[in-house]
């Protein structure tokens, strides 16, 4: 692995707050992901045993990317130091999304204090994945504040973890992995078996950013005018209520810091879902 410099930290934290992720820059996971798509095709055909398949999807696909974000930074630093320090933090840079999250969900927000029913639907399709088209407003607010407090940690704070614990190659594997279980880990017939390898190794990657991130909302809850009281007792009772081993601590940190239940029923690709509540309705979604 190749350690951070604060230099680089510093730097990838600030290009992300300021830029985001611009349309017309290539990105990283787009790459990675065609590169799953390819090895999806590729090894359910030549593989019968769908979970073998899986463990070499997630070997390939995760050394792969990170040995290519390794050859590019070594390669720029054998150039000139300044051209390594650089690639450093691009590569670091690219690994965050908080800015992307936020301007992503501003636009649901946006539509809804419009009036925009159909805008705010076709806006929240992009960023979650259930079935957006017949929600009315309570229930897009529900999937609006669910997806940001799981994405908060899932590309915000475990990236800034794993960055900061093994420097951006370490970042670049873990978005991999990240990338890997939001495209095959889910418990379809197609990818019960060929995601599990995924999957379960994006819940372990994500184990402890999850529960620092409950944490950080926690204490950040009185700087939004929330209630921290409210978050951690949300935390302690309901974290455990969602069927992610993770999502349910950011999640019920942010029900309780904003007074509201999450959970419930849902439709995903027209199949009903029906999650446990989290949280305590004190305010109504609106």
């Amino acid at each position: 692995m190749i350690a951070v410099e604060p230099a680089v930290l510093v730097s990838a934290i600030l290009l992300d707050l300021a830029l985001g992720d611009p349309r017309w820059l290539p990105h990283p996971v787009v790459m990675i992901g065609r590169l799953v798509s390819a090895l999806d095709t590729t090894l359910n055909r030549v593989m019968s045993h769908k979970r073998a398949a899986g463990v070499v999807l997630l070997l390939v696909t995760a050394g792969i990317a990170g040995t290519a974000a390794w050859l590019l930074i070594l390669g720029c630093r054998q150039f000139h130091p300044l051209a390594g320090l650089l690639a450093s933090v691009g590569v670091s840079y690219t690994c965050l999304a908080t800015r992307s999250l936020h301007l992503e969900s501003a636009l649901v927000a946006h539509a809804l204090a419009a009036g925009n029913l159909d805008e705010a639907r076709r806006t929240l399709s992009y960023i979650v994945g259930r079935d957006t088209d017949t929600l009315d407003e309570s229930e897009i607010w529900r999937a609006l504040i669910e997806t940001v407090a799981e994405n908060t940690s899932d590309g915000s704070i475990a990236p800034l973890f794993w960055l900061t614990l093994t420097g951006p190659v370490g970042a670049v594997v873990f978005k991999a992995v990240s990338t890997l279980d939001s495209m095959v880990g889910y418990r379809s017939e197609r990818y019960l078996q060929f995601g599990w390898a995924s999957a379960r190794t994006d819940d372990l990657l994500n184990f402890i950013p999850a529960r620092l991130t409950a944490l950080l909302m926690i204490l950040a809850a009185p700087l939004a005018g929330l209630s921290p009281k409210g978050a951690l007792t949300a935390v302690l009772h309901d974290r455990l209520k969602h069927p992610s081993p993770n999502s349910g601590h950011p999640e019920a940190a942010a029900a309780g810091a904003l007074g509201v239940r999450l959970g419930g029923p849902a439709r995903y690709k027209g199949i009903s879902s029906l999650k446990e509540y989290i949280g305590t309705p004190l305010a109504p979604l609106d």
